[in-house]
């Protein structure tokens, strides 16, 4: 999704010589939900490993700017081998009190969960990996496990770390996004590095009885955080284009908690603004699964949101940012101005939780609080511009029949696209309970520039209708058909009548 574009995007590739690309999610992107949404896939593409894939005569320098990660991420499984096979990943073995193996398989990612299955997860003693790590940068690193409880970690036969992760109060969490320690090494690229973990298993400690999370990796760097601000600003004002990728981590987004605010963690809102006040045109793109607080969004030339973009994440990026493909995403939620939101009590009372807001929630609950939020359900800007007339709608509907919406939609822009055209329903009279307006149908057109295309959305009747005890009920008497690009932006509006 485009939420912002002040006219540079697409990019004119010709006047770049040098781009910054800044920010944690920019070398190390969430492509895909945390906890069980969590596949392996043979390969991920970062935005930065995207953008200088598709900018070869361009000079791209990137700086971290500032740390999302918090706590132990896994290696990377393309720098991970199997110590018997010499294929990626590591090897995993069960031992009971005596060291003897109770139970082996290969893995190809070094963050494991185990919620049951053929492992013996109750009846183990404890749980070894083993794996072959070659590092991709020579540098000073942080290497650790997550883990509810304690572990040792022996790096070429020699010990690292032998430390303890607190469980935490909650044992869900534990499981799926436990504590971490880490331990500082130096490591050289290229140089491949034995790497033995030892987790002492207990059953029921720190976890949900048979259920454990245990991940071996790398911690976020232990720098200063105004070092890396100042890092990136630097590396900004000497380029022509800066990007910053800014987002989550499963620490604050993933299912096993809630999210206690909607601000983007770490300092990733000082670095926008700082970055931005260097006067070098800034992009930013939005990593996240859900709506964040964009203080920023005034002082940058534009904003995009690929939410997780899965593996090829940077390729689809670099192909969106370059003009060769068009950002054509329109929002599924409201991406609230500030933490102001017309959220009800969500808090139960005396071990209930009542949900008195009844239909009213996600952007009927905005609609019905008059509340402005930064971007409205259904937004969404493209690479052209559009215009949409001549709207006609059957003039009355039956229960178990359908209403025809007609109109013309028009591409006034220099470029082919697609538009969303969205139709809703309006009731403002009626005698139950409704929303200001409700979403009843949508279509995506497409046309090359200066083209008119004919746009039907047909509407069935259930879209007029409301819940009552026993059924679907169709009040009789007149609706209103709004059509436009979001459910703040209606220029046509029309009446239709149940029947």
């Amino acid at each position: 999704m485009l939420l912002a574009n002040n006219g540079i995007l697409p990019l004119a590739t010709a006047n770049l010589t040098r781009v910054a690309v800044l920010g944690h999610n920019a070398a190390l992107a969430r492509t895909q939900g945390g906890g069980s949404a969590t596949v392996i896939p043979d390969h991920v593409v970062s935005p930065l490993d995207g953008l200088r894939a598709a900018l070869p005569d361009v000079e791209v320098n990137y700086a971290l700017g500032a740390v999302v990660q918090e706590g132990v991420a896994p290696f990377a499984p393309e720098e991970i081998t199997h110590p018997e096979t010499g294929e990626p990943g590591l090897l995993v073995r069960f031992l009971d009190r005596d060291g003897a193996e109770l139970y082996r398989e290969d893995r190809r990612a070094a963050s494991l969960v185990y919620l049951g299955g053929d492992a013996p997860t109750d009846e183990a003693a404890a749980v070894e990996l083993t794996t072959t790590w070659t590092p991709g940068a020579s540098c000073p690193v942080r290497l650790g496990f997550a883990a509810a409880g304690h572990a040792r970690i022996d790096l070429d036969g020699e010990l690292h770390l032998d430390g303890t992760a607190d469980a935490g109060a909650d044992p869900g969490a534990a499981v799926l996004s436990p504590r971490s320690a880490a331990a500082p090494v130096t490591v050289e690229a290229g140089r491949p590095v034995a790497v033995r973990l030892l987790f002492d298993r207990v059953p029921g400690e720190g976890s949900l009885g048979y259920a454990f999370g245990l991940t071996i990796g790398l911690a976020p760097p232990d720098v200063d955080p105004a070092e890396l601000l100042a890092e990136a600003a630097d590396t900004a004002s000497c380029a022509d284009l800066a990007i910053i990728v800014v987002g989550t981590n499963s620490a604050v987004e993933s299912e096993g908690h809630d999210r206690t605010d909607l601000a983007l963690p770490g300092h990733q809102d000082t670095l926008v603004r700082a970055v931005a006040a260097t006067g070098t045109p800034t992009v930013v793109v939005v990593n996240s699964g859900s709506p964040v607080l964009l203080p920023w969004r005034a002082d940058v030339a534009a904003v995009l949101v690929p939410y997780f973009g899965g593996q090829e994440m940077g390729h689809a990026l670099a192909d969106v940012l370059l003009g060769a493909r068009e950002p054509g995403g329109r929002l599924p939620t409201t991406w609230p101005a500030t933490m102001d939101v017309p959220v009800l009590d969500v808090t139960p009372v005396d071990d209930a939780l009542r949900y008195t807001e009844g239909i009213h929630v996600g952007y009927r609950a905005w609609l019905k609080s008059g509340r402005e939020p930064a971007y409205p359900f259904g937004f969404g800007l493209g690479y052209t511009t559009w215009s949409l007339d001549g709207l006609r709608v059957s003039p009355a509907v039956s229960a178990g029949g359908t209403a025809e919406v007609e109109l013309t939609a028009t591409n006034t822009g220099a470029r082919a696209g697609k538009q969303v055209v969205q139709v809703y329903l309006a009731r403002p009279d009626s005698a139950v309970d409704r929303p200001v307006r409700w979403l009843a149908g949508f279509t995506t057109v497409e046309a090359a520039p200066g083209e008119s295309v004919p746009v039907t959305v047909t509407l069935p009747a259930r879209a007029f209708a409301d819940w009552q005890p026993g059924g679907w009920h169709y009040e009789p008497s007149g609706f209103t058909v709004a059509v436009g690009t979001s459910v703040a932006d209606l220029p046509l509006w029309a009446d239709i009548e149940l029947k």
